[in-house]
């Protein structure tokens, strides 16, 4: 079975659509593990690439943001660089999520104090303007809200075993009228991280249901379903990993067209690029289309970004397909 899309010879408005600004850099974490200043500078040159466009936020814990800002301090828009880092000044301010870690209070403290302090020039200039943390009841979702201030978008992560059974209707309905978003774990390093097609569909069924935007991590390394290794050490275990492309379609096509969980798992488990046909106009896939607004629209609002260790890998896999 083919898995060339034989008609894209270049780039199309939808696939541009679909992808800008979609992956959150998340090098510091498995299986990429980069330290602080690798994993800044990987960010960095990616920033000022030809891919800069697919590139989202920077993942950082919160107790990481004083050693984020001692490693990026001359690369950050604003600051006067030296010789060495010189490719990197201008440009717009990074925009962070950052991984809640600790206390909640005193991580939105030290997020108060990180902004602040990032919003001098001199300082290099950036802004966490995202948190990520998880929760283990939905009762915890309200607390939580009332405290994270408004120009913070929350995004939470809700147990695994929740999703993996297929019932998170109880935290979705939590999330909804909250101006906050769901996050779901796609993968990991072990096969057993990954949840079924069907438990993700489920899961973004019912964010769609509820008006609730969400986000993924981990496992999306690769645009389509199929069988990968799961790190990058040798003779590393490998596991069917689920695809960007499979997700966020998916998605953009449960938000537009009203898709149950089970029409959406139908994608999920798509392993052939060739049943994606992306154009200047939109994209279609088995008798539905979705209009490059329409992909717009559901990227704005409902299906947000997804965060991954590696940027290169999922540019260079697009680029194999023909799709870049």
């Amino acid at each position: 079975m083919s898995t060339f899309p034989r008609y894209a010879l270049a780039m199309t408005e939808s696939l541009r659509t679909l992808m800008a600004g979609l992956i959150d850099y998340a090098g510091l974490f498995p299986p990429a593990k980069l330290a602080m200043p690798a994993s800044v500078e990987t960010f960095a040159r990616s920033m000022v690439g030809e891919h800069r466009w697919i590139l989202g936020r920077f993942i950082c814990p919160v107790s990481r943001l004083r050693e984020f800002s001692q490693a990026a301090a001359v690369m950050l828009p604003g600051t006067f660089a030296t010789s060495g880092y010189r490719e990197y000044a201008g440009g717009e301010p990074w925009r962070l999520s950052a991984i809640i870690d600790g206390d909640l209070h005193a991580d939105l403290d030290t997020i108060a104090a990180f902004n602040e302090h990032h919003e001098r020039e001199d300082h290099g200039l950036c802004a966490v303007d995202a948190v990520e943390l998880r929760v283990a009841r939905p009762e915890q979702i309200d607390s939580a809200t009332e405290e994270i201030s408004d120009d913070l978008l929350p995004f939470f992560e809700f147990p695994p075993e929740v999703v993996g059974a297929g019932d998170c209707r109880g935290f979705v309905a939590a999330l909804a009228g909250h101006g906050a978003g769901a996050k779901i774990r796609t993968g990991g390093i072990v096969p057993e991280a990954f949840p079924s097609t069907r438990a993700v569909a489920t899961f973004i069924a019912a964010c769609a249901g509820a008006g609730v935007p969400f986000k993924a991590t981990a496992g999306l390394h690769h645009p389509l379903r199929a069988e990968y290794p799961l790190t990058y050490e040798p003779s590393c275990p490998r596991g069917t990993m689920h695809g960007f492309l499979n997700v966020f379609l998916a998605a953009a096509l449960v938000y537009t067209h009203r898709l149950d969980a089970g029409r959406a798992a139908e994608i999920l488990d798509i392993r052939d690029a060739d049943q994606f046909r992306f154009t200047d106009e939109g994209v279609r896939w088995n008798g539905l289309f979705l209009e490059v607004a329409q992909i717009a629209k559901a990227r704005e609002a409902f299906c947000l970004s997804y965060g991954s260790c590696s940027f290169d890998e999922p540019v260079a896999d697009l680029q194999k397909l023909g799709l870049l």
